[in-house]
């Protein structure tokens, strides 16, 4: 059976999200688990625009989590640890034959860190497979969706300090997760980032998501996060990541057109560098859902995301309260596509 990850500008049947929970995504204090519920929610919303959105939430959450969502959000119940569906649930694939699967990698909390709980989030994508009512295609893989971007047509985008880290899967070849993204993703080609973004890299980071440095809106082309400012140290890594698209090419044999989208013109947070990116939206059916934070530059990348993504309805969401707990749009987010039967 041949599968293949769908671009995400495919149609799309529903969005899957977690809840805040528990631990550092939920915080410490009322406050902060209300500014988390609350993000989360907005996002929640912001997408049921464009698609059905299903909440998985913690069953002792069901209460609270009404509280916070309208009823254009459907909810479901399971254990959970933590609240990034991106990276805990499934990343759907179809075949010829219009069919849907999900792929359910092995998840250990972004390479076994010491702050991170998994023993239920890694129960969570067989849990959506099944909601789904889709087949379950295991994979031995230690891998989060927010590691991997497509265009559907066999290339996909991955990082050298996510698949390859120690943590995850040690030991482990170039050429051994490029076979099992061939088996399970449908690819012929995997252009390879050095690093991810420097706060991703540090203690409470994912070591390296490629979702928050580059994606593809269109076969071809790459959005790639762009810090102009030399004082930041992703001023230099975005040049190294940018350099790596120069001269290499897709699946089909095209060169990568680079479009920078600049970085926010925030350059700290209270615990230091930030890694503010608009790289980290959704596409979703006839629309973006965009990362927001209050900046200067809001204007200028959403500008360039409607440019990159013509025909869509480009939506920002304020995202500082997720990105203080470790990611963005993207990260909190799963998408599900359409099937012929779910388009006729």
């Amino acid at each position: 059976m041949n599968w293949t990850m769908p671009a995400e500008t495919s149609a799309q049947k529903r969005v899957w999200m977690a809840f805040p929970h528990e631990g550092y995504t939920l915080g410490e204090t009322d406050a902060e688990a209300h500014a988390a519920r609350s993000t989360w929610a907005n996002v929640a919303h912001a997408v049921a625009e464009f698609a059905p959105v299903v909440m998985v939430v913690d069953p002792s959450d069901t209460a609270i989590a009404s509280d916070y969502l309208d009823g254009r959000i459907e909810i479901r119940t399971a254990e959970l640890n933590d609240a990034w569906m991106r990276d805990i649930g499934p990343t759907f694939v179809t075949n010829d034959a219009g069919e849907l699967a999900a792929v359910d990698w092995v998840f250990n909390g972004w390479g076994a860190q010491d702050w991170a709980s998994w023993d239920k989030d890694s129960k969570i994508g067989a849990a959506v497979a099944e909601w789904a009512g889709v087949q379950r295609i295991a994979s031995t893989l230690v891998n989060e969706g927010g590691g991997i971007h497509v265009d559907g047509e066999g290339t996909v985008l991955a990082t050298e300090t996510v698949q390859l880290d120690a943590g995850r899967n040690p030991g482990i070849t170039k050429e051994e997760v490029e076979a099992e993204f061939a088996r399970t993703l449908g690819a012929t080609k995997v252009h390879w980032l050095p690093r991810g973004l420097s706060r991703d890299s540090e203690e409470f980071g994912t070591r390296g998501h490629v979702d928050i440095v580059a994606t593809i809106p269109s076969p071809g082309n790459v959005l790639v996060h762009t810090q102009h400012n030399p004082e930041h140290p992703d001023h230099a890594i975005s040049r190294e990541i940018i350099t790596s698209f120069h001269g290499a090419t897709d699946a089909a044999g095209r060169p990568f057109n680079v479009i920078e989208v600049p970085a926010p013109a925030t350059l700290r947070d209270e615990e230091g560098f930030v890694d503010y990116s608009y790289i980290n939206h959704l596409v979703i059916n006839g629309g973006v859902v965009a990362c927001t934070f209050n900046d200067p530059n809001d204007e200028k990348a959403l500008a360039v995301l409607a440019d990159a993504y013509p025909g869509r309805k480009v939506v920002g969401v304020d995202a500082r309260e997720l990105f203080a707990r470790g990611g963005g749009i993207h990260c909190i987010t799963q998408q599900e596509p359409a099937t012929k039967d779910d388009e006729s």
